[in-house]
């Protein structure tokens, strides 16, 4: 679940909030636009420092005196607030098709599946295509609650609920095409997305044919039909 600034508590809100209007700030400096006292924005700071929404830095002070310590928003923090990733990103791949052509973005998209398959191999080496399977279900991210393998009989399906790219997804469902080239590179079997989470399935379901071996042959980006990406 995505976490924003609104779900701290209001004094750790309203302390960020400080930080990101006026920029790294003072213990004293925060207290005073607030108007709460010092070791109340002490105990806060402790502890937004200890969730990693802030850190601390030495400012020097023309070399007279002790530093002043200053705290400013993380990498983490900075997220607390509404970035609009998405949009840029289709924006880009607009972009990219409408002056380069959709060749361009093909091969983008074959670049970054060649990169996945050569970061996943060695983590696979030695495993049987079922193992391989299992382990695959760390596509995204290790230890991913939301995806797991189902077997149907004597069918196996990867299942995925926590898309990374949803919202860009949804629009522009060419980048599906990475995970399913991936899958039947890796797997070395036919792999069909047979649910979709462009069709408010819930899921993204990947129906792996392991009766259907795939050989040296196989395009290195397999694009999806595009018209079964909606209803």
């Amino acid at each position: 679940m995505s976490f924003h600034a609104e779900h701290l508590s209001e004094p750790r809100q309203r302390i960020i909030h400080v930080i990101k209007s006026n920029g790294a700030a003072s213990m004293s400096e925060i207290a005073s636009v607030l108007d709460i006292s010092g070791e109340g924005v002490r105990q806060h700071l402790l502890q937004l420092e200890r969730d990693g929404w802030v850190s601390r830095f030495a400012e020097k002070n023309n070399g007279i005196g002790r530093p002043h310590i200053r705290y400013h928003l993380t990498t983490a923090g900075e997220h607390l607030f509404e970035k609009n990733y998405d949009h840029l990103t289709i924006e880009v791949l607009d972009t990219m098709v409408n002056h380069l052509g959709e060749s361009a973005l093909k091969q983008v998209l074959s670049a970054m599946i060649e990169e996945r398959v050569r970061e996943w191999e060695p983590k696979l080496a030695g495993l049987t295509t079922l193992e391989r399977l299992y382990a695959l279900k760390d596509f995204y991210m290790k230890s991913d609650f939301y995806m797991e393998v189902v077997q149907k009989g004597e069918e196996y399906y990867l299942i995925e609920r926590n898309c990374p790219f949803h919202n860009v997804a949804l629009k522009r469902p060419i980048l599906c095409s990475v995970t399913v080239s991936v899958l039947t590179l890796l797997l070395g079997c036919t792999v069909n997305r047979v649910q979709r989470l462009q069709n408010g399935d819930g899921c993204c379901a990947f129906h792996v044919q392991l009766n259907e071996p795939v050989d040296g042959n196989t395009p290195r980006i397999i694009m999806e039909d595009e018209k079964s990406n909606s209803k």
